[in-house]
């Protein structure tokens, strides 16, 4: 079976999470191309758990276009580790603060991989800077 470490981190504090595997990493995503709802006011305190922070990102911002690119190409090295019955895998999502974009990205990932394929993988979910969302 795949296993599928996604992280959310902070570029400014903890910055890339370490591959313990020994895989040596994986994918390494920055969100900080994406505008930052932490700039709006009523979603400073909110995390990109929060549906005012995900209908934002979603509606304001070219994150829907970001994930789609990343979709396809996570699916390629799934696709070919699933083939070739490689064991670990690990993606990231960077953002400044590791509050808003990053986590986002990393549930909606998450949620892309567990269904398109399903048992074939296990999907671990960390948010690095947000302990109380992890999963």
């Amino acid at each position: 079976m795949l296993h599928i470490d996604i992280h959310s981190f902070s570029y400014k504090k903890g910055g890339i999470p370490k591959d313990e595997t020994g895989n040596g990493g994986g994918f390494t995503f920055d969100c900080r191309g994406i505008l930052n709802p932490g700039r709006v006011e009523e979603y400073k305190i909110q995390t990109g758990n929060d549906i005012g922070v995900q209908e934002y990102l979603e509606t304001k911002t070219d994150m829907p276009k970001f994930l789609e690119l990343i979709k396809s190409l996570v699916s390629i090295n799934i696709d070919n580790y699933l083939g070739r019955g490689f064991e670990n895998l690990q993606i990231n999502f960077g953002c400044t603060g590791g509050q808003h974009r990053s986590v986002y990205s990393a549930i909606k990932i998450a949620h892309f991989i567990e269904e398109k394929y399903g048992d074939k993988v296990e999907v671990s979910l960390h948010h690095d800077e947000q302990h109380q969302l992890n999963k």
